[in-house]
C-alpha cells in the first residue's frame, strides 16, 4: 500500500507555525480581514502550507473511517456530510480560491461549522480548542521552544 496521510502519521509542526496558521484562520472566522492580511505579510509565502498541514490535522482524524463490523455507525455518514461541506464551500461564491491562504482557511472554518460543531455552535471556540491541541502537539515535539519563567 503506498504511504499516504492516512497510513503515516502527521509530523508535529513548529509552534510558531501553529500560532500564525491559527491567527489567520481565526481572523478570517471573525471577518477580520486587517489581522488576516497583517498575519499573512508577516508569515509570507509559506501560510498556505502552513494552512493545508492545518487542514490536515483537522480533516485526515475526523473523516478516518472506523471498523464498524458492517453496522451503520457515526463514520458510516460521514461521506454525506463532507459531500454536503464540498457542495456548501463551492456554492458559497465569495471569490477565494480555494488553493491559496483564504479559501483554505474558509474551508478549515465550514468544515469545523459543519462536522466538529454541535448545531453549528460556537466555531471560535473549537476553533481555540484545535489550536491548543496543535500547540500541545508542537511543544511536545520541540521541546526547545518551550519558555521557562
Amino acid at each position: 500500500m503506498p504511504e499516504n496521510t492516512v497510513t503515516t502519521p502527521l509530523a508535529p509542526m513548529e509552534p510558531e507555525d501553529v500560532a500564525a496558521a491559527f491567527a489567520y484562520i481565526r481572523a478570517l472566522e471573525a471577518d477580520d480581514i486587517d489581522t488576516a492580511g497583517a498575519v499573512a505579510n508577516n508569515t509570507g509565502p509559506e501560510l498556505r502550507q502552513l494552512l493545508l498541514d492545518v487542514a490536515a490535522r483537522i480533516f485526515i482524524p475526523v473523516t478516518a473511517v472506523d471498523d464498524c463490523d458492517g453496522e451503520p455507525c457515526p463514520h458510516s455518514f460521514l461521506a454525506a456530510a463532507l459531500g454536503r461541506l464540498l457542495l456548501e464551500v463551492l456554492r458559497h461564491g465569495d471569490g477565494a480560491c480555494l488553493a491559496f491562504p483564504p479559501g483554505i482557511a474558509q474551508t478549515i472554518v465550514r468544515f469545523t461549522e459543519n462536522i466538529l460543531t454541535e448545531d453549528h455552535g460556537d466555531v471560535a471556540d473549537v476553533l481555540r480548542e484545535l489550536e491548543a491541541a496543535g500547540m500541545r502537539q508542537a511543544m511536545e515535539a520541540h521541546p526547545a521552544h518551550r519558555t521557562t519563567a
